[in-house]
Parts: C-alpha cells; structure tokens; sequence
C-alpha cells in the first residue's frame, strides 16, 4: 500500500480543495436534487475568473446547467491566415463561445430537458486585445517550434474580436441557424460588465 499524501507533497490549491471539501461536505444537505435543472435553462459564459454565474446571474443550485469556454472551436482557415489581425470566420466570438459549446447546449436540450439559452459575453475580455499573430508568437515563445506547429496542425484560429455586442448577436444568430436547436427555444444574448457586476441585454 503506497504511503499517506503528505500536506508537503500538495499544492496550496489542492489543500483548499480538501480543506473546503471537508467544510462543504459537513454542512450539505442537497443530496436529493434531480439531475435536470429545475428551471430548464442553460448559461453560456465565459470561463474568466472574474465571473461569477451563481452570484452574477442569480442560478441557485441545481436550477441550471452553466457552461464556461474562450474563444471559438478550432476552425478550417488557410496557412497564409495564421497571422492575421482580420477574424476569418464572419461570426466574430468572444468568451462564452456558441460554437464551441454547441454539443453540451445539444445533450443539455435533448437529453436534460432546458428549453432556454442565456449567452454571457462579457467586457475586458482578452480577445479584445490581440491578434492571431500575437498569439502564435506568445505560444512558439514559450512552448517552442514544435506546440506552435500542433497549433497549426489543428488549424487553430483563437478568434480575436473587435466588437463585444456584435460578437453576442453573432453568437445568437448561429445557435437561431442551427438545425440542432429547435426553434421554440428561447435565446437571448447579454453582456456582464466586469467593472460594475451588472449584466444588460443585448438581443
């Protein structure tokens, strides 16, 4: 039998995780929900840690699935793309991507009963600050020739964005054309102000 995990061999995040575990676990009492949201709605947001969706959007245990990405899903651009400052793709995404998210809204609709789609971009957000070029550079620098090919490999575009509110309608507008979102859902798009914790809706 391997030997105890000593506290030393932790990190500090690991011993928060157990220490906070430890406290939530002796206080829970909410075994007993049911696995689909109870109010059948799903947030797409983004995965910045400055956002908070239970406390920023009101979702109490259990009410709603939250899903939290960046950017978009790798896409088909050409090589001579790589380093361009100019989106390729005519649907511009920010954080709390509809197209890299469209298999979890898919199995949280079909599968799990959510009849409504709330999209959270938010302002601040990285990629409104860089360009594809950036990007592969910071990459190549820090991982080496050979991640920076992967990158390539996968036809990788991490989609920088030059309009917040347009990259919401656009988001809006491609889950509205999907054949796997039936039309009676409900979407709407919204924008969380980082600065001021208030959220205004967009479409």
């Amino acid at each position: 039998m391997p030997p105890p995990e000593s506290v030393a061999a932790q990190t500090a995040i690991q011993q928060n995780l157990k220490w906070s575990s430890a406290k939530h676990g002796a206080t829970f009492t909410q075994s007993k929900l049911a696995l689909p949201p109870s109010k059948k709605y799903l947030v797409l947001t983004c995965m910045d840690a400055r956002i908070d969706p239970a406390k920023a959007f009101g979702i109490d245990l259990g009410e709603a699935h939250v899903i939290r990405n960046t950017t978009g899903s790798p896409r088909q651009y050409t090589a001579h793309d790589h380093f361009t400052d100019i989106p390729i793709h005519p649907s511009i995404q920010a954080g709390g991507c509809a197209e890299d998210a469209l298999r979890s809204i898919v199995i949280s609709q079909q599968l799990l009963g959510t009849n409504e789609v709330l999209l959270v971009k938010h302002t601040g957000c990285g990629m409104l600050t860089f360009r594809n070029e950036d990007a592969y550079k910071v990459i190549e620098g820090n991982l080496g020739s050979a991640a920076a090919g992967e990158l390539r490999m996968h036809n990788m575009n991490f989609m920088p964005f030059p309009d917040l509110e347009k990259a919401v309608m656009d988001d809006i507008m491609y889950l509205e054309r999907s054949k796997l979102i039936p039309s009676d859902i409900v979407l709407s798009g919204w924008v969380y102000d980082v600065d001021s914790g208030k959220t205004k809706k967009i479409c």
